[in-house]
């Protein structure tokens, strides 16, 4: 007798395609999988593939007509397969003429009169042989599933049961064909569920969880009603010209509503595994507006990082859908987690200013830690913030303003935060993650210190050293913008405190660092991109003066220049001379008599030394003198003379 395999049925969302990049994944990062989840599982095409004696399978779908497919899949009761054939073949033979629920219902929408009469003959006697005793549950299961797939075949549809197409034909016959299964089951262990699965994983556990939530607006119950109806068996009356069965509320979806996102959160934060891998593609806003995503990259990321370390990968893949539309560079994601994997130096999250996101830049005197301070002196009725010498742009980024102009005569720096602002924070991360491959840097988050030979204490500095070298040598020679961009990124969290230098030539110079790209960088670089995306950003790579004629009284400006009086890598080598300095005092006071506020971070005492022309400057032209109580942990200067006070000033007009 002709045999089906599971995959042979149309699906929305069905990732059959898939299943080897699926087990590239798992199989290259997950260790000592022996349970496996997959609690949207739809056709059961994914549980399926890894559906073996030595791994217990658990899935879940909403749907019925679902969950009788995986009772004929993955159940452990026997069955006979001789019964089975025999009814298929009756089944078959058999050309019913007295009217009944399904022909009186549907006969001439998807299916033929003829058909009709037969499926609902079939579909009653398929429960008068259980009610007998004459089958088993799962034989009735199986040829449940029969049925449902041998209709699928025929459908007069587009792949779903949302609309049958008018004038269709509907000359092709029902024939049963029989499932191709293993004669005993497969594991015995398998568990199957037909429940929400924000509430299956509260008393859940798995080695594995596998996440295909629906991606958009087209409930399943809608687009399967009828099958569900078949499914069912209730006789419901049904309505309207797709003749739908009423649907409950409790099989409709809520990850198909503008809710999607917080139900999201709230089952990856309940789930038990060591391992949680979720399926998304990236649709986004492309396409119609029902077939739009409901949830975000960001979303996923967010969630997924609470819980642990969060490796992304993609492949590109066209996914059956209903309807005509191609959608151009359309690929399938799979985010997978790691649960419960800290870093040592993710301990430094503690001290985050509530709110405020951090640069993954970390700019020798950059204001991260002085923001609850800095901020009380800002003008936040001003439309425009002017972050007039940008750096690491940790002021400019928590600012309230949406309006930002970031300004910075180091072009490689004012490119690298329009990089972040620019590119998803996904394709950050995996053009990242391949630089780090490529290289062959450390990866702690993922293989720990020890597989590096080294310990948290020492980091991982004398391992990458040579690894370094050569990365900062490409990134030296390259030439691409483009790729120079992502190169410099990545050198920067592997160098010396994730600092910036250059040298005369214009090359960066920094050595190599005890840390590389682990789980709070990847946190920092998450919060950092999602906050600045927010924004309207205007870059401009120039001396501060260029920007003045953009400024008027809408604009509140915030200097942040290198301190004159400080030793620091980006003020070496006269990086910053007393003639600046008067530059951009003159530059502050034209400012002011136009009316336009700003506000000045400097120093007027500094390892004995002290700055007159600037404190002279303040009196003269009667500006605020707020001190600003300091603490730079990365300043090499505060470190060597910890007995010498720096005193930190805010000069605002």
């Amino acid at each position: 007798m002709k045999t089906f395999h599971i995959e042979n049925r149309r699906y929305l969302g069905s990732k059959a395609k898939l299943i080897d990049f699926i087990h590239q994944v798992v199989e290259e990062n997950c260790k000592e999988i022996t349970s496996v989840a997959d609690i949207f599982a739809g056709t059961g095409n994914v549980a399926w593939s890894f559906n073996d004696e030595k791994t217990k399978v658990i899935v879940n779908d909403i749907l019925t007509s679902n969950n009788y497919s995986y009772q004929a899949w993955f159940g452990s009761e026997p069955f006979s397969q001789k019964k089975i054939e025999d009814l298929i073949s009756l089944y078959n033979s058999m050309n019913p003429t007295k009217e009944n629920y399904f022909s009186e219902n549907f006969s001439g929408t998807y299916f033929s009169r003829e058909n009709c009469l037969k499926i609902g003959f079939i579909r009653d006697d398929i429960d008068t042989r259980f009610n007998s005793g004459e089958i088993n549950k799962r034989e009735k299961a199986i040829l449940i599933t029969s049925l449902i797939y041998a209709m699928d075949h025929i459908a007069n549809t587009v792949g779903h049961y949302d609309a049958y197409r008018l004038n269709g034909d509907l000359s092709a016959k029902l024939m049963l064909d029989s499932l191709d299964l293993p004669s005993d089951g497969v594991n015995d262990n398998n568990e199957i569920f037909c429940e929400d699965a924000n509430q299956l994983v509260r008393h859940l556990k798995a080695d594995l969880v596998y996440i295909d939530p629906p991606y958009n607006s087209r409930q399943y119950c809608d687009s399967y009603h009828l099958l569900e109806n078949v499914a069912d068996w209730k006789k419901q009356p049904v309505y309207g010209v797709a003749k739908k069965a009423k649907r409950t509320k409790e099989v409709k979806s809520l990850y198909c509503t503008q809710k999607a996102p917080i139900v999201f959160d709230d089952l990856i934060q309940n789930i038990d595994a060591k391992y949680i891998l979720v399926s998304y593609n990236n649709m986004g806003t492309k396409g119609a507006g029902r077939s739009q995503a409901k949830i975000s990259d960001q979303d996923i990321i967010c969630s997924l990082s609470k819980r642990g370390k969060v490796l992304i990968f993609s492949t590109e893949f066209n996914q059956f859908n209903a309807g005509k539309t191609h959608i151009m560079n359309h690929q399938e994601r799979l985010f997978l987690c790691i649960t419960g994997k800290k870093d040592a130096s993710a301990v430094e999250d503690d001290t985050h200013p509530v709110g405020y996101v951090k640069s993954p830049l970390n700019y020798t005197g950059g204001k991260y830690r002085l923001l609850l301070q800095l901020l009380t002196h800002f003008d936040a009725s001003k439309t425009t913030f002017v972050d007039l010498f940008g750096g690491g742009f940790n002021v400019g980024a928590n600012v309230p303003q949406k309006e930002i102009i970031y300004c910075d005569k180091q072009d490689a720096v004012t490119r690298l935060i329009r990089l972040i602002d620019t590119t998803s924070y996904y394709k950050l991360l995996q053009g990242i993650e391949n630089t780090i491959k490529h290289y062959h840097l450390s990866d702690t988050t993922m293989n720990g210190y020890s597989y590096y030979g080294c310990e948290s204490s020492s980091g991982v500095g004398s391992y990458n050293k040579p690894y370094y070298a050569k990365l900062r040598e490409a990134y030296n020679q390259e030439k691409s913008s483009e790729k120079k961009d992502l190169l410099f990124l990545t050198l920067t969290f592997y160098s010396f405190n994730n600092q910036i230098r250059f040298n005369s030539d214009g090359e960066d110079n920094m050595p190599v660092g005890k840390r590389d790209f682990n789980s709070c960088a990847r946190k920092n670089l998450l919060r950092f991109s999602s906050r600045i995306k927010e924004k309207n950003i205007r870059f401009f790579s120039c001396d501060f003066e260029k920007i003045l004629p953009l400024l008027d009284d809408s604009c509140f400006v915030y200097c942040d220049p290198p301190y004159y009086l400080a030793e620091a890598a980006y003020n070496e080598k006269d990086g910053w001379t007393l003639d600046d300095e008067k530059r951009l005092l003159s530059f502050l006071v034209q400012l002011n008599e136009k009316g336009i506020r700003f506000a000045l971070s400097n120093v007027i005492e500094h390892r004995g030394k002290r700055h007159p022309l600037l404190v002279d400057w303040v009196t003269e032209n009667h500006f605020n003198l707020n001190y600003v109580k300091s603490d730079y942990s990365n300043a090499s200067y505060h470190k060597k003379n910890r007995d010498t006070a720096s005193v930190e000033v805010l000069i605002t007009n």
